[in-house]
C-alpha cells in the first residue's frame, strides 16, 4: 500500500516523477483539469458575487473516482501540478473534487523535473496559494462573461457560430489595424548615392598607421588578393546638413557635383565593440525564435516543450525531464545551473569563453521573479547525447534551448569597428567596416543572419586622415519607403508581450483560436485579417471599445496580477468590468442591425448554373455554395486532398468532418464509394496484410522489435486492420495530427451554446 499519493496532470510527468520517488509513493495523473464551468450554460451567478458553478468535466468521472480511491488509502497527498496560476487552480479543483482536507493534502512546487528538485519539493510542501487561485478564477469568469454574453450578439447580428474573447479580440484588432496601415500606406520615393573609392598610387599608409585593419603592409595584402583595394562610401551630408535626395534629377546632380570634387579621408575612427549574449529563453522568446529558425507555429513549440519538460525515456538514464518549466516570463537562472554551465564552457571552449562573473539578465516589468528561464535541467546532457532518444523536432527544439542557455553564460563577442568620413568639397561621405576579434558566445549560438550582417560589415582597407582617394564609380539608386510589415506568429507574440496582453500560457492558445474561428489567416507565414475579422473588430470598436482597447486589456492583466499579489479583491475586479460591459451590451442589442459579411469568391464553377461558387460558413465548417442563391441552391463540400488514393476505387482520399465535428478521411467519390478511415492515411501499404497504413503516435519502449524504444510522441505508420499490429517508423519530420499541449483555461476555449 502506498504511503503517499502524488497527483500530477499528465501520465508522462507521472512516469518521470515516479522514477525519482520510489515505491513508497504512488504517482497518478489527473489528465489536466477535472472541474470547469459548464459548456452548455453561463455558469456564473452575477447576482451572488459572480460565484462560478463548477462541474466535473464530461468524461473525467472515472479519473476522479480512481483518484478518490487512491487518496482514501494514502497517508499523505501531494498536489504536484504546474507552478503557475493554472496549476494552482487544478490543485484547488482536485481538493474539492476529491474531498481532501488541508491536513492531509499539501501543494508541492518545482520548476524542473529532476531527482533533486522533486525530493526538495516533497520535503518542503506548502498550503494552496488561494491568491493564485483567485487570480485564475477572475480571469476565467471575465472570459466567460465576455464569451457567453457577447457571442450570442455576434450570432444574431453577424453570423451563427461566432464568438468573441476578451484577449483574442485585441489580438485580432492588432492584425486588422496593421493591415489597415499597410493598405493606406503611400510609398515615398528617395535616392541614395554610393561612391566606390580607392587610394591613389603612392598614397597608401605605411608603418603603424596601416594597423587600423590589423596588417602593417596594406600594399602587399592587396597584391596577394587578401584585402579589398576599394571600398564603398555613401553620400550623407551636404554643407554640414543631412542630405535628402527625393528624385532622380537631384541624384544625378549630386553625382555630377561629387565627381568634380577632390576626395580625401577626413577622419578615421577606430573602436572595439562588445556584443553581449542573449538572455536565456522565456516563453515568448522561445516561441519567436522557434518560429524564425525552425518554422514552428507557437502551438507546436509549446507541445514539444511540454514533452521535454514532462520527461522522455533516455535509455539507460530512464525517464527524465530535459528542460525547466516552459511557461515563464523570467530570465532568472539558478546559481547551481550557472555553475554547471560555466564548468562546461571552460572545459569545452576554454577559459576566455567563460566570463569572470556569471551574467545577470534584467526581467521585464511584471515578470514573475520566482520562476526561472527555460533551460536544460542539466547542461551536461548535450543535444548529441540525447539525439538517439528524441524525435526529430523534439531534438531541434532541445538543441535550440541548450545552445541559447549555454551561450547566455558565455563571454561577449568582440569586434573591431572602423568608421571613415570622406570629404568631397561640400559633401561628406561615410563608410564603416568591422571584423570579428573574438567570437565569444557566437561559438555556440548562431545569431540571425540579418542581425549578424549589421554587426559584422566588410572590413575597410587601411586608411589615414588626409589620404587622397580616387573615385572609381558613383552609383545613384532609387528606393521607396516601406509599409510596416504584416504580423507573423513571432512578431505577434512579441507585440502581445510588449503591450502586456495575455501571459506566457496564453500566447499559443490566442493564436490558435483566432485562426480556428476564421478571423485571420496565415498567408506566406504572415497574418491577414479575413473580411469576417474586419467586420467583427469594427463592430466591437463601435459598441464595445474597452473589449478591443489595448491599454484597457493590459490594465486588466495588471489588475489580475494584483489579485495574485493580494492587492485587489477578485470580485471587485470582475464587478468593475461587468457594470460598464452590461450597459454596452444592452445598447448594442437595441442598436446593432444585421451586418452582412461578403462571401469569398472562388474559381470553382457551379455545375448546375455555371455561376461562381463562394465559400460559406455553416454549422459544420466551410462549404461551397452557388453565388446565385436562392435561385440556385447547389452546394458542395470543400475537399482537402491528403495525397493518398482510395484503395477501393482509386479516387483521391480527402479530409472530411462528421456531424459531431470529428475529422475523418473518406473517398472523394462518395456516395458511389464509401471507404473511410478515422486516422490520417499515408502513401504506404502494410507489408503483412496489404492494408493502407495510417499515422499513429509512437509508444516509447512498448513491445519488441522495430517499435521498441522510440521517443513518445514520435510519429509511426501503423496498420488499422484489427489483429495485424504492424507498426513502422514514419519518415523524418512527420507527426500525428491532433497532438497538442495541455489544454489551458487561460482563454475562453468554447463558444457560447444558446
Amino acid at each position: 500500500m502506498a504511503k503517499s499519493l502524488v497527483i500530477v496532470e499528465s501520465p508522462a510527468k507521472a512516469k518521470t516523477i515516479g522514477r525519482f520517488l520510489g515505491r513508497t509513493y504512488q504517482v497518478k495523473a489527473s489528465m489536466g483539469h477535472v472541474r470547469d464551468l459548464p459548456k452548455s450554460q453561463f455558469g456564473v451567478d452575477v447576482e451572488n458575487g459572480f460565484q462560478p458553478r463548477y462541474i466535473t468535466i464530461r468524461g473525467k468521472g472515472k479519473v476522479v473516482q480512481e483518484l478518490r480511491e487512491a487518496a482514501r488509502k494514502a497517508e499523505r497527498i501531494y498536489l504536484a501540478t504546474d507552478p503557475d496560476r493554472e496549476g494552482e487552480a487544478i490543485s484547488w479543483h482536485l481538493m474539492s473534487a476529491l474531498d481532501l482536507q488541508e491536513d492531509r493534502a499539501q501543494r508541492i512546487e518545482f520548476h524542473e523535473i529532476t531527482a533533486d528538485a522533486i525530493r526538495h519539493a516533497v520535503k518542503n510542501p506548502r498550503a494552496l496559494d488561494l491568491r493564485r487561485v483567485e487570480a485564475q478564477q477572475a480571469r476565467r469568469v471575465l472570459d466567460r462573461v465576455v464569451g457567453y454574453q457577447l457571442s450570442p450578439l455576434l450570432w444574431a447580428k453577424v453570423r451563427r457560430g461566432l464568438s468573441a474573447g476578451r484577449v483574442q479580440s485585441v489580438a485580432v484588432r492588432l492584425i486588422c489595424d496593421r493591415q489597415a496601415e499597410i493598405d493606406a500606406f503611400e510609398p515615398q520615393e528617395y535616392w541614395t548615392v554610393d561612391v566606390t573609392l580607392r587610394a591613389l598610387a603612392g598614397e597608401e599608409p605605411q608603418g603603424p598607421a596601416s594597423a587600423s585593419q590589423g596588417h602593417p603592409n596594406g600594399r602587399a595584402k592587396r597584391a596577394a588578393g587578401l584585402e579589398p583595394a576599394v571600398f564603398v562610401a555613401r553620400v550623407e551630408r551636404r554643407g554640414g546638413k543631412k542630405l535628402e535626395i527625393p528624385s532622380e534629377s537631384e541624384a544625378r546632380r549630386v553625382v555630377e557635383e561629387v565627381a568634380a570634387q577632390e576626395t580625401r579621408v577626413a577622419s578615421v575612427e577606430e573602436k572595439e565593440r562588445r556584443r553581449s549574449p542573449y538572455a536565456p529563453y522565456t516563453t515568448s522568446t522561445l516561441q519567436q525564435d522557434a518560429s524564425h529558425r525552425l518554422r514552428f507555429p507557437a502551438s507546436k513549440t509549446m507541445r514539444l516543450a511540454q514533452q521535454l519538460y514532462e520527461g522522455l525515456d533516455l535509455g539507460p538514464e530512464g525517464h527524465s525531464g530535459l528542460i525547466t518549466y516552459m511557461r515563464t516570463d523570467s530570465t532568472q537562472v539558478a546559481a547551481q545551473a550557472q555553475a554547471e554551465a560555466r564548468a562546461l564552457i571552460e572545459e569545452t571552449y576554454g577559459a576566455p569563453f567563460c566570463p569572470a562573473r556569471p551574467p545577470k539578465y534584467k526581467n521585464r516589468a511584471g515578470a514573475q521573479a520566482a520562476h526561472e528561464a527555460i533551460r536544460p535541467t542539466s547542461v551536461r546532457r548535450t543535444p548529441d547525447q540525447v539525439a538517439p532518444y528524441l524525435g526529430r523536432d523534439q531534438l531541434r527544439l532541445y538543441r535550440l534551448i541548450w545552445e541559447r542557455f549555454v551561450a547566455s553564460q558565455m563571454s561577449p563577442a568582440r569586434y573591431q569597428t572602423v568608421s571613415v568620413r570622406v570629404g568631397a568639397g561640400p559633401y561628406e561621405l561615410r563608410a564603416t567596416g568591422s571584423r570579428l576579434l573574438f567570437p565569444g558566445f557566437l561559438r555556440v549560438y548562431e545569431v540571425d543572419e540579418a542581425d549578424e550582417s549589421r554587426a559584422q560589415r566588410a572590413p575597410l582597407p587601411p586608411l589615414r586622415e588626409g589620404q587622397l582617394l580616387e573615385q572609381v564609380e558613383r552609383k545613384p539608386e532609387q528606393h521607396f519607403t516601406q509599409p510596416p510589415p504584416p504580423y507573423t506568429e513571432a512578431s505577434l507574440v512579441k507585440s502581445l508581450e510588449e503591450l502586456g496582453i495575455g501571459r506566457p500560457s496564453t500566447y499559443a492558445p490566442i493564436i490558435e483560436t483566432i485562426q480556428k474561428r476564421g478571423y485571420v489567416e496565415l498567408a506566406d507565414r504572415k497574418f491577414v485579417p479575413t473580411e469576417l475579422g474586419r467586420v467583427v473588430v469594427d463592430l466591437l470598436k463601435e459598441y464595445f471599445p474597452d473589449i478591443v482597447d489595448v491599454e484597457f486589456t493590459a490594465r486588466m492583466e495588471a489588475e489580475l496580477d494584483e489579485v495574485e499579489e493580494g492587492k485587489e479583491d477578485w470580485v471587485s475586479l470582475v464587478r468593475s468590468f461587468y457594470g460598464p460591459f452590461a450597459k454596452e451590451l444592452e445598447v448594442a442589442r437595441q442598436k446593432v442591425g444585421r451586418v452582412e459579411v461578403a462571401d469569398e469568391e472562388t474559381d470553382e464553377v457551379c455545375d448546375k448554373c455555371g455561376r461562381k461558387m463562394v465559400i460559406k460558413h455553416g454549422r459544420f465548417g466551410k462549404f461551397l455554395a452557388c453565388s446565385g442563391f436562392p435561385e440556385c441552391r447547389n452546394t458542395r463540400p470543400i475537399l482537402e486532398p491528403v495525397g493518398v488514393d482510395c484503395p477501393e476505387c482509386g479516387h483521391p482520399l480527402v479530409r472530411r468532418r462528421s456531424r459531431r465535428g470529428k475529422t475523418f478521411y473518406g473517398c472523394s467519390n462518395y456516395p458511389e464509394c464509401r471507404f473511410v478511415l478515422w486516422q490520417k492515411p499515408v502513401p504506404a501499404r502494410c507489408p503483412r496484410c496489404g492494408s493502407l497504413l495510417v499515422e499513429g503516435r509512437g509508444r516509447a519502449g512498448a513491445g519488441r522489435g522495430r517499435g521498441a524504444g522510440r521517443p513518445p510522441g514520435a510519429t509511426e505508420w501503423v496498420c488499422p486492420t484489427k489483429g495485424c499490429g504492424h507498426r513502422q517508423p514514419a519518415p523524418s519530420g512527420a507527426r500525428p495530427e491532433g497532438t497538442r499541449a495541455r489544454t489551458s483555461q487561460e482563454e475562453e476555449p468554447e463558444l457560447a451554446r444558446v
